[in-house]
């Protein structure tokens, strides 16, 4: 019981947690606005703006920042992991979605010559760079706003 009480105070944890949901909840609206269709898929999936990523490491970032100083080792240690995480969601995970959707329309060519395929792969995978700031901004609002 200690533990879970230990975790649900653990500052640095909730507002990571909050600022992804905030995150996740905004890309459900962004594509309410865009394409007029409520698809709560969105709140769980990857890809979109802004970057869930982003804002979950930022606000880690923050939070740990102000816990434990924003000179403290453990502040520089979570600034590198952020950075990485940002410069994965921007890069290398952009770079298999863009992959993701050449390979479904090879396969939409292979099927029109009778061969089926049972699955896509998926393209929204990661971000633009846009979506990547936006994210970082908003993990860096919410740490220093909440709790």
């Amino acid at each position: 019981m200690q533990l879970i009480q230990a975790i649900w105070n653990n500052n640095v944890l909730k507002a990571a947690v909050v600022a992804w949901f905030i995150a996740q909840l905004l890309k459900v609206i962004v594509v309410l606005i865009q394409s007029r269709k409520l698809d709560f898929s969105r709140l769980v999936g990857s890809g979109g703006m802004p970057s869930s990523h982003s804002a979950f490491v930022m606000a880690m970032c923050v939070k740990v920042g102000e816990t434990v100083g924003y000179d403290s080792p453990l502040f520089g240690v979570a600034v590198v992991i952020g950075f990485i995480v940002m410069y994965d969601a921007a890069g290398v995970r952009r770079a298999a979605g863009k992959q993701a959707a050449v390979l479904n329309k090879i396969i939409e060519e292979i099927e029109n010559m009778d061969f089926h395929f049972e699955e896509r792969l998926k393209e929204l995978l990661g971000h633009t760079p846009v979506e990547v700031i936006a994210g970082a901004l908003l993990g860096i609002v919410i740490g220093l706003i909440f709790f």
